[in-house]
């Protein structure tokens, strides 16, 4: 059976997240039905395998998928039927025929996610869905002189929220980036790693904000890594802002 790679980008706003759940909209739920159609419904349903899950209302600019089909059709072909009958929430960027033995998730390098920040009073009602929303006065300068205390290889568990399922608590993060766009008052963070836990970005990015309110001291992170203590990390930023930018093989 002919194993292909796919590269999505979907709208999390009216779904339940990545992972088949029932009686819920979910993205995993949506790319099966429309594969299970291509390939004429086999007796066996094909599985589509994603590079992680994201939660309700987190968006993918780059998700990576994987599939088998029965027989073997043209990757573009795949990729032009697929578009057909995918919501139009979920686009399909490229499909490549892989090797046997890669997978979405356990072949992954590293992982890039993004976190978009409205930062102005007027909440605009076009982007609501898209950025997180803080009205409260920031400082710019405090959270980029914190973010690189990210950098490393740490236990995370002060960024892992309750009901995580991973074995290890153990990431690396290799690259962090902060920007700002004064026009907009939007800024953007930027977390490249090894994986990340249930809901630690948005974590991560709630550190950064109470640093920037100056509730937090800027030298706050090392001692939260240290603690081993969720209770001591305290803020999530909300899922609207959230994208799963890129993944690297």
């Amino acid at each position: 059976m002919p194993r292909y790679r796919a590269i999505i980008a979907y709208d999390g706003t009216d779904f339940y997240g990545w992972q088949v759940q029932p009686g819920k909209r979910t993205v995993q739920g949506e790319l099966e039905k429309a594969v299970n159609q291509m390939a004429k419904n086999p007796e066996i349903p094909i599985r589509v395998q994603g590079s992680g899950r994201t939660d309700a209302g987190v968006h993918a600019l780059g998700q990576v998928v994987h599939f088998d089909l029965p027989y073997q059709i043209p990757a573009n072909g795949v990729r032009k039927g697929l578009a057909t009958m995918l919501p139009f929430d979920i686009g399909i960027e490229q499909v490549d025929i892989v090797a046997d033995d890669f997978h979405a998730q356990y072949s992954a390098h590293t992982k890039t996610y993004r976190y978009q920040l409205s930062n102005r009073e007027f909440r605009a009602p076009f982007r609501r869905n898209y950025t997180g929303y803080w009205p409260r006065r920031l400082d710019y300068d405090k959270m980029a002189q914190a973010i690189p205390d990210y950098l490393g290889e740490h236990d995370w568990i002060s960024f892992a929220a309750s009901g995580f399922q991973a074995k290890t608590t153990v990431r690396t993060v290799t690259d962090v980036k902060i920007s700002q766009e004064p026009a907009t008052q939007e800024i953007t963070f930027e977390f490249t790693g090894t994986g990340f836990l249930y809901n630690q970005i948005r974590i991560m990015v709630g550190v950064l904000l109470e640093i920037g309110m100056g509730t937090r001291p800027v030298d706050d992170i090392p001692r939260l890594l240290a603690a081993k203590d969720r209770q001591q990390a305290r803020l999530t930023a909300p899922a609207s802002g959230l994208y799963l930018k890129s993944v690297d093989y």
